[in-house]
């Protein structure tokens, strides 16, 4: 018996020396500077949801907002946030990407105006200028918006006011933006004192698609880290719908810069957008997106999309 009890101690203290299991590295090179359209990344990683699965994830912000499909594209990072039009605009241009995840599953973008302003409704726009921040998608989205109630981009001035959106607005540079994320702009807006009205897209003309994406080099769609880095993300995001005021703690924890008041509505705001399932894929949607990028002339044809959209398996 004592010859059992001192083999069973001697397996323990064999199991207990081992080293921990090696975690794969992951790099996610993000759209923006971090905040709450991020939560169901930082929270996968500060509640440890990634390590569980066995991955050392990484998480970068890009110095210019422009890099991170193309830095996938060439082999710099395993995977980027990025958005549903402009990946099927790069895949159309060539880029080697895909999209494997969803992190926000409904639009944010919408144009926003001055709510005690002169816009009331999107006919009043006529004669007016709108600001914008990236040609292309942009200027097609306000044109499908327009065409709706009668009018068209020769009704309106365009103005580059290379994202300073709310500023431009509230200091009369111009009467509306195009590419306000509602989450974010509208908040800060009611912060100060100069709350917005806002537009939005599906309900104006334009396919709903999904705002928030995660691409891979499509390449890659068989490696099998990005399977279990998206059910860690599926985690995160049933814990932050479960458990709100935790998830918020652990996404500020160590970034006190988000901790404010524009941060807290935003959070508030984008939490019903974020995809419960972030990789499931609904086709016709992605097709019937890209049939709306094709007839505003963004793309010249429509891609199978198995081409540019999986599910990984």
């Amino acid at each position: 018996m004592k010859r059992m009890f001192a083999a069973a101690a001697l397996a323990a203290s064999l199991v207990t020396a081992l080293p921990a299991a090696a975690q794969d590295k992951l790099t996610v090179m993000l759209d923006w500077f971090v905040n709450p359209d991020h939560a169901p990344l930082v929270v996968a990683q500060e509640k440890g949801f990634f390590k569980d699965a066995g991955l050392d994830v990484t998480l970068t912000a890009p110095a210019d907002p422009n890099d991170p499909p193309k830095l996938v594209a060439a082999g710099g990072a395993d995977l980027a946030v990025s958005y549903q039009p402009q990946l099927i605009i790069q895949v159309a241009e060539g880029l080697p990407l895909v999209r494997v995840g969803t992190l926000v599953s409904t639009p944010l973008n919408s144009v926003v105006v001055l709510r005690d302003g002169p816009v009331k409704k999107i006919e009043d726009l006529k004669g007016r200028k709108i600001g914008f921040s990236i040609a292309g998608f942009e200027d097609a989205l306000l044109g499908a918006m327009l065409e709706k109630h009668g009018l068209g981009l020769k009704d309106v001035t365009l103005v580059n006011v290379n994202f300073s959106l709310s500023p431009s607005l509230l200091s009369g540079q111009v009467d509306a933006v195009v590419g306000a994320f509602r989450n974010f702009e509208l908040n800060q807006m009611d912060i100060e004192k100069h709350p917005g009205r806002a537009f939005f897209p599906e309900e104006e003309g334009v396919p709903p698609y999904d705002e928030l994406i995660l691409v891979a080099h499509k390449d890659k769609t068989g490696d099998a880290r990005i399977k279990r880095f998206l059910d860690a993300v599926e985690r995160a995001t049933l814990y932050i719908l479960n458990h709100p005021e935790e998830a918020q703690a652990a996404f500020v924890k160590d970034r006190p810069e988000l901790n404010d008041e524009l941060n807290r509505r935003a959070w508030a705001d984008t939490l019903p957008r974020f995809a419960h399932s972030p990789a499931a894929l609904d086709s016709q949607r992605y097709a019937r997106f890209a049939e709306f990028l094709k007839a505003r002339g963004l793309i010249q044809a429509v891609e199978p999309v198995e081409r540019y959209a999986v599910v990984v398996k």
